[in-house]
This record gives C-alpha cells, structure tokens and sequence, in this order.
C-alpha cells in the first residue's frame, strides 16, 4: 500500500518527530510504501543526520523524502494520504486525490491529548464541501477510544534489556562523553522551551542535598542555560554537574532516556518517548492560547498519577516548570519529589504497559485504513 505523509514544521522538533517515527513504522512493521514530505528539511536533518538538506527527493532507508516546496509539483496521490497536525494539503493534489478511481484514503492525524473529548471525536468523518472526499480525524491518546501513542515492536524489550545490562548503559554514555555518576548521583536530561524557569531548577539542584549530573543537548534551552551556568564538560557547582552533549538522532536520544534517572521532556514526541522509557518525568507542554495547555498538562497528570497512586507532589512541580504557579514553589517540589523517588520510578515503571494494551499508533491508523481504502 502507497502511503504520503505531509509534515509542516512548526514546533521545530515535535512535529517532524513524530512523522519520522511513523514513516519508519509503517514502512518496517506494515509494508507499507512510504513518501514523507517535509517543508523544513534543515530541521529534519537534525533528527536524521544522513539526510541532505538540499536534495529535492531522497531515499532514507526505506522512506521516500520529498521537499515540500510550493508551488507543489504534480504528484500521483497515493492510497492512503495523511496530513500532520492540521498541515493544509496543497489544493492540486487535494483535486488529484477526488479523481482517481477509488479515491485516497484521508486522514487528519491531530495532537496528542489526554482530554475526554478526543475519545467522542476519534475516527470521526468530515466529508470535503465540494469534491467526492472523506477525511477522518485520527487521534493518539491514552485510552481505548483513541489510537494511542507510537510503540514499535519489541520496544519494551529491547528497553528493558538495555536498562538491565548496567555495563552497557555505562558504556553508551561512555561513548556519548558522559562521565561516571560519583556516589549518589542522579542522571537527569533536560530538553525543553526557552521559556521554561532554567535557571530556577538550576539553582534548586545546585543548592540541593542530592547530587545530580545534568545532561542536555546542543543548541538547545537546556544546554545553554548549562552553558551560562558554569557547567558543562562534567563541571560542578554544589550537587550539580553538567554534560552537555551534540543533538542525537532518535534512537540515541531514546537511549538516554532509558539511561537516565529522571527526564525532563517537551512537546509530544519527546514526551511520548520519556513514559515509554519507564523512568519518572516533567513535562513541559507546548504553550497555547487561553491556557490550553495548562488543562492538557492538569489532565494528562491526573491520569497518570491516579494510575500509581502517586503522591500529589508531582502536580506542584509540573505546574511550576510550565509557568502555571510561581516559579518560587520549584524548589520545594522538586525536593518532595526526590522524598518520594521511589514511588515514582515504581509508578514510571508501570505506565509503558498501559500505553502498550492500547496497541500503538502505526499499527491502529494501519488497520483504520484498511478498512477503509
């Protein structure tokens, strides 16, 4: 089956996280035959280092890339046609798709959210005005009524073989330049917006009872609140020492993920990843209008902490990294959260099993699709 996958970059990384992840899947798991265009291919490069910015139409693996430039070239449509994220398909192949003889499945795949309304709009048909097309909202969430969140196969497993061999985590990190924990010492990522209270967490951690080695990424919030604030290259000040390391393509940054302690994440591909990984996490949610992500994020929270009977100490901390409470209760939260570490890592351990008994993503917008097409 031919698929399209049309990605606007907006969030920078969210957006062409998530589509990278699912061209892969369903070209490795589905056979299907995937073209991934993409407007904003210096972006994607920094996910996929093998990519060529510049070319017009390449093959990364088993996925077809194509620069999504305007005006859009004449294209056959494919079989099935999904558009990310309410990205506008361009209006010549929107009239291809209503003129081949068994017209293109149509999928708007939407954001990720834990809200009660996405269960009652999942699936949901929104016939085109004018042409003889169909298109569905397909919605990834935490429940059976919505399509889940992206998990490939063996995932767990591959995880959990991972987490388990503690000289092979050590010398992952090794590899990526990241020195020994010293006794104690908590391994902690950091990925999130620019706005978020940096330099506050910094502060807290440094001044903390518990010792922690900080890693972040280069070219990003995190790394260069590091940077200004003394560290990096394994420097110490107070309980804090810093690593800064080089942006890492997927399959990487999951791995540090599994390896760490605790991690802070952003947006949704990143977010998704950090519960797969089963260690305990802080979520910045991209900032909307009307505090729309402030009920997403309070959402989202109840479910998980509702799910391991968690200790309330997780909301103050989430809602003052996101802005939602002043920045002067971080400190306390984050010192409670240590309190009750172990209850958390349990709780994180347990989650990835709730996600998977919900079938993931690729594989439940596969099956919609055949029914359809």
């Amino acid at each position: 089956m031919r698929w399209d996958l049309f990605c606007a970059v907006v969030d920078n990384l969210g957006d062409i996280g998530v589509c990278w992840r699912l061209a892969r899947q369903l070209a490795a798991e589905h056979a299907a035959d995937v073209r991934l265009w993409v407007d904003d291919l210096a972006t994607f490069r920094r996910l996929a280092p093998m990519l060529d910015a510049d070319a017009t139409v390449q093959r990364l693996g088993d996925i077809e890339v194509h620069a999504w430039k305007m005006p859009y070239p004449p294209a056959e449509p494919a079989d099935i046609v999904v558009e990310t994220f309410g990205c506008e398909l361009p209006a010549a192949y929107v009239e291809a798709m209503a003129k081949r003889a068994r017209a293109s499945v149509w999928i708007n795949l939407e954001y990720l959210s834990a809200e009660s309304w996405v269960d009652g709009c999942h699936g949901l048909p929104s016939p085109h005005p004018r042409l003889p097309l169909i298109k569905y909202f397909f919605f990834p969430g935490f429940t059976a009524n919505t399509g889940g969140v992206l998990i490939e196969r063996g995932l767990s497993q591959r995880r959990q073989t991972f987490q388990r061999d503690t000289a092979r985590m050590r010398q992952f990190l090794d590899g990526l330049g990241v020195r020994a924990e010293t006794q104690g010492e908590i391994l902690v990522s950091l990925f999130c917006y620019p706005h978020a209270p940096l330099m506050a967490l910094l502060e807290a951690w440094a001044a903390g009872s518990q010792p922690i080695r900080a890693i972040s990424f280069g070219g990003t919030p995190g790394a260069q609140a590091l940077g200004a604030f003394g560290l990096g290259g394994g420097r110490r000040r107070g309980a804090l020492a810093g690593e800064i390391l080089p942006f890492l393509a997927e399959d990487d940054y999951d791995r540090v993920l599994w390896a760490c302690d605790w991690n802070f994440v952003r947006g949704e591909d990143s977010f998704v990843r950090a519960q797969l990984a089963a260690r305990p996490l802080v979520w910045q949610a991209y900032p909307q209008a009307g505090n729309a992500h402030g009920i997403k994020l309070q959402v989202f929270l109840d479910r998980y902490s509702g799910s391991g009977d968690l200790p309330r100490s997780l909301d103050p901390l989430w809602r003052s990294w996101n802005g939602l409470t002043p920045v002067q209760g971080l400190p306390g939260a984050w010192a409670e959260c240590m309190e009750n570490r172990g209850r958390f890592e349990t709780a994180a351990g347990q989650w990835p099993a709730h996600l998977e008994a919900l079938g993931d993503l690729a594989g439940n917008l596969a099956q919609f699709c055949a029914e359809r097409v």
